[in-house]
């Protein structure tokens, strides 16, 4: 999701949840994403990830296809674009349930994302996964 325009554009990143990233801000945000089934439109399960991630409906709208990139472990990431400006001050994430400490055998629950918020571009370069850096510099083109 977007705001403003090519000038002044900003954008939503979440931070990943968990024990992994707790202490880590820079190069580890990225755009909401998950996994979907081969029978699912790409889309589509970016609006359902969207509304998991943020408790909040992805807004409708013209889409920007942003098309795809590959991160550092292989997971190939598809994004999609949509004008919009959400309040997220009462966004809440889903909840998913590892072992921790490793080893310990006791299960623990984590938000999938601990933080979501709105950032321009030169701040979102360096907060996002270095790997989805395409996606801000499509998404400034198409709007240019």
């Amino acid at each position: 999701m977007f705001r403003g325009q090519a000038d002044a554009l900003e954008v939503i990143l979440v931070h990943p949840g968990g024990p992994f990233y707790a202490r880590r801000d820079e190069g580890v945000w990225s755009v909401p994403k998950g996994l979907y089934d081969p029978d699912e439109a790409a889309l589509d399960a970016a609006r359902r990830e969207f509304t998991e991630e943020t408790s909040i409906p992805a807004p409708e709208g013209a889409v920007i296809e942003l098309g795809d990139v590959a991160q550092k472990g292989g997971k190939v990431v598809t994004a999609f674009a949509v004008r919009g400006d959400l309040d997220l001050t009462h966004a809440v994430s889903n909840e998913f349930e590892m072992e921790w400490p490793r080893g310990s055998g006791r299960m623990r629950s984590f938000p999938e994302v601990d933080r979501i918020e709105w950032f321009d571009l030169d701040t979102a370069r360096t907060k996002l996964l270095p790997a989805q850096l395409p996606f801000l510099d499509r998404l400034h083109a198409a709007l240019s």
